[in-house]
């Protein structure tokens, strides 16, 4: 990898996770308030109906933590996997591979904050700010400097 390229990937991941961030939780507020198109082309899904509200609920919840940065490994997880769930329990049964079973997005949504779980939230995140504000890791940088040969 080129140093330029080097040096961005911390925005570009950034910058992947919010747009992901926000796709999905417009997914979850179509579907639980009826906007943006509504679920499933117009309308919302009714309070506690299993699975889709709840889905929705993670897809809003899940969606603004990993835009925001907040969490964002364990919103990811947990996204993650009700797109698995989704996947295997809704499309699947209708056809073999995602684009004849309509759950391309659901599959994509899959990989997309599986590979967040592992690659954490890159630049801009409030799970960045929280952790260089932490009093710890500020006494651990201070000790570090102070050990570290300057040169004048």
């Amino acid at each position: 990898m080129t140093p330029h390229l080097h040096r961005a990937q911390p925005y570009a991941l950034a910058l992947f996770r919010i747009v992901a961030g926000l796709l999905f939780a417009c997914h979850g507020a179509a579907s639980i308030f009826g906007i943006l198109g509504g679920a499933h082309g117009g309308g919302s899904i009714p309070a506690g109906t299993w699975p889709g509200w709840y889905a929705a609920v993670i897809q809003l919840i899940g969606g603004i933590l990993v835009a925001l940065g907040l969490g964002t490994r364990v919103a990811a997880l947990v996204s993650s996997g009700s797109m698995a769930y989704a996947y295997f329990t809704v499309h699947q049964s209708h056809a073999l591979l995602p684009i004849e079973n309509g759950g391309e997005s659901a599959a994509i949504f899959c990989w997309v904050f599986l590979l967040l779980v592992f690659t954490g939230p890159g630049a801009f995140s409030l799970d960045g700010l929280i952790t260089a504000r932490t009093p710890h890791r500020q006494n651990r940088d201070h000790s570090q400097e102070q050990n570290s040969p300057v040169a004048v």
